[in-house]
């Protein structure tokens, strides 16, 4: 008779096929072996002469980056330890918005000098405790190196600006940063509110266009919307908008019903009411001073025919999102059926017109004037893949200047700070017992 043993412990709580690792070589020095390994592969690509990385992702699509944040996103890491460290590196991007490679690179030297530690006997916990004690001398010796002046800032001047956006934009696109910092600067400081810490990275967009080079890249205090306007009329100035969420055509009824016709008269009678209909409504539209209609959905033909005979500009935007930031440039507010609207939910824009940009059909709106809340930055290069660098670039250089609306002290840059840190917390150090 076989003699089979029960599982007992943990084993027994957990179901077939799992592992469990415990112990300092099993669990432990594994975990910090994984982190080791992925901060490995960021910690080439951090700086201004960091080296691009190709990754492929589960959808086969190419990215050429030295982004560290893109990079752990599109590698899809499974080990559990290593996943902790991927997490730290997207919360700094969404947090602060640059920053993720060093938080990653920086993780991974402070594993492997735990490492050692743990092979000469010290305990985690003890490793844990002599981090955190770091992490607070650290933060006040921060305090110490920040340079005189630096506390008033004025994020509308230009010139200011740029200057300490220069060393974020340059860790992405270094040679291009002069050009790149002058427009980042000018698309933020339209956008920028009355109180500056209001300020939203969302209000600034980036629209990628194929073509060109980085000397044909330009600002639109406004939208570019990519796509044709639907009809003949391209171009409409000083023009009121109105916005109808749910798209422009002859409501259809919930219920199916059956209509029968028994003559030729009857039969043309039942298109013309429909016509009618449509026709008083967008009748109502133009009556009501509008110029510009934006449908978040189907734009029918009928509709379209009677737009035509009124004279009123036609768009189709099918992005939600994009619906409401045209919304917040221009001031309107959507409707959700074709009707009249009212004047409160008029907006107005100075300028709205078709344009061809390297070979691409974009709509340009613009808001000159008063309460503009959102600008775009134009950019153009020669491939997708140049393209989504340059827009990581501009991301960065936004975030930066939200930094700057929160809290403008700077340190000395170059390693220069953290040189200072590690020097006096190496001092510190000694004086530490334990």
């Amino acid at each position: 008779m076989g003699f089979s043993m029960q599982p007992y412990g943990i084993q027994s709580m957990l179901k077939e096929g799992h592992k469990h690792l415990s112990g300092l070589d099993e669990a432990v020095l594994k975990n910090i072996d994984a982190c080791k390994q992925l901060s490995t592969i960021t910690r080439t690509s951090l700086g201004p002469e960091g080296m691009n990385k190709m990754v492929i992702n589960h959808l086969d699509k190419l990215f050429v980056t030295n982004d560290a944040a893109t990079i752990v996103n599109e590698l899809e890491v499974q080990h559990p330890a290593a996943k902790i460290l991927v997490l730290a590196g997207k919360a700094q991007q969404e947090e602060i918005g640059d920053g993720a490679n060093l938080t990653i690179s920086f993780a991974g030297e402070l594993l492997q000098n735990a490492e050692e530690l743990i092979r000469m006997g010290l305990h985690p916990s003890e490793i844990i405790s002599g981090y955190t004690k770091s992490i607070s001398k650290a933060i006040e010796v921060l305090g110490e190196l920040v340079e005189k002046g630096s506390e008033t800032m004025d994020v509308r001047n230009k010139e200011q600006v740029v200057t300490r956006m220069k060393a974020a934009v340059a860790s992405k696109q270094h040679g291009q940063e002069d050009v790149l910092c002058s427009l980042i600067a000018d698309a933020c400081i339209q956008v920028c509110p009355k109180n500056p810490a209001n300020f939203d990275v969302d209000n600034v967009r980036v629209s990628k266009l194929v073509g060109g080079g980085l000397h044909n890249c330009t600002i639109v205090r406004g939208m570019v919307l990519k796509g044709d306007a639907v009809g003949s009329i391209k171009r409409m100035e000083k023009a009121k908008v109105a916005v109808f969420a749910s798209g422009v055509d002859s409501s259809a009824t919930e219920t199916k019903g059956t209509v029968l016709i028994h003559s030729a008269d009857q039969l043309e009678n039942y298109s013309k009411t429909e016509e009618a209909k449509v026709e008083e409504l967008i009748k109502a539209v133009a009556d009501s001073g509008a110029k510009v209609i934006v449908s978040g959905g189907a734009v029918g033909e009928m509709a379209l025919h009677f737009c035509e005979r009124y004279k009123l500009m036609v768009l189709k935007i099918s992005s939600k999102f994009e619906l409401r930031r045209f919304c917040r440039t221009t001031g309107t507010s959507a409707l959700l059926k074709l009707s009249q609207p009212k004047p409160d939910d008029l907006g107005f824009v100075d300028s709205i017109s078709v344009e061809e940009i390297g070979g691409s059909r974009v709509t340009v709106v613009r808001s000159e004037e008063g309460g503009n809340k959102i600008a775009t930055v134009v950019l153009r290069g020669s491939t997708d893949s140049i393209l989504d660098d340059l827009e990581r670039a501009v991301d960065d250089g936004v975030n930066t200047y939200k930094a700057m609306c929160r809290d403008s002290r700077m340190v000395p840059g170059a390693a220069a700070t953290e040189i200072e840190l590690a020097r006096r917390l190496k001092e510190f150090s000694f004086k530490e017992t334990g």
